[in-house]
């Protein structure tokens, strides 16, 4: 019963909400790596130990992500905000901007791999989402569960939506939901993109694709199948290097 009058009160609110269809998201994305790592069924318990033992007490690394949308796509990269340091190094921010185009259809997306930037071109695939019945407070939007899975990196993916921002898009590479994601939890807490402030507001160029997008053209197919080439390879490496290579 609570439960049914917690989403009459959302839907309630979906008209008032709902005349604002822009503004900006700010996510704090956060790896804990020994659990990461702990996950890994084929890395060795002596990898495991090393690695728990090279992170010693702080484990976990934060980047700051920003979602730019409005009602016809989105655009999520990197805040200016500077990242975690670890052990003194700064581990830079890799090639990442994420563009879907709702109206169009398609996304147009920049993401780096083994240090070389690709600039995948494609039609929006939407990601094979099961909606649940959980809810959860996220920053002050009642959000609702679905999950999906991903086969190549070996993830079980919790995305938390907002019903009450009725737009599809979310951080990383991922949208499709009948609400923004404000919340992505990977594989049981081993990284967590949580919106720590939403801002409804009229933008400005924000949403402009660079004028020059430079990386090597994949399809979204031909994205995957590389990427599932080099999982495969790594993992029967039984460590866990690939996971610093490439966005988990």
């Amino acid at each position: 019963m609570k439960k049914i009058v917690v989403l009459l009160m959302v839907m309630s609110s979906f008209s008032a909400i709902s005349q604002t269809n822009e503004g900006v998201v700010k996510y704090t994305r956060t790896t804990y790596w020994t659990k990461l790592i702990s996950q890994l069924s084929y890395v060795t318990k002596q990898e495991k130990d090393k690695m728990s033992y090279m992170f010693g007490g702080r484990d976990d690394w934060k980047e700051y992500m920003l979602l730019y949308f409005n009602e016809n796509g989105s655009r999520y990269t990197h805040s200016e905000e500077k990242s975690d340091e670890s052990e003194g190094y700064d581990w830079g921010k890799q090639e990442f901007n994420i563009n879907r185009n709702f109206e169009k259809n398609t996304m147009t997306d920049l993401v780096d791999f083994l240090g070389k930037g690709y600039l995948i071109e494609d039609s929006l695939q939407t990601p094979k989402w099961k909606i649940l019945n959980d809810l959860k407070d996220v920053a002050g939007h009642i959000c609702m569960k679905a999950m999906v899975e991903d086969t190549v990196k070996k993830q079980k993916i919790i995305a938390w939506f907002a019903q009450d921002i009725p737009l599809n898009a979310g951080p990383e590479r991922l949208y499709g939901l009948p609400g923004m994601i404000l919340e992505l939890d990977i594989n049981d807490g081993a990284v967590i993109i949580e919106a720590t402030k939403i801002e409804l507001k009229k933008l400005g160029n924000e949403m402009d694709l660079p004028k020059k997008l430079k990386g090597k053209k994949l399809t979204e197919k031909g994205y995957q199948e590389m990427l599932y080439k080099f999982v495969k390879e790594k993992t029967k490496e039984e460590n866990a290097n690939w996971i610093w290579m490439v966005r988990y």
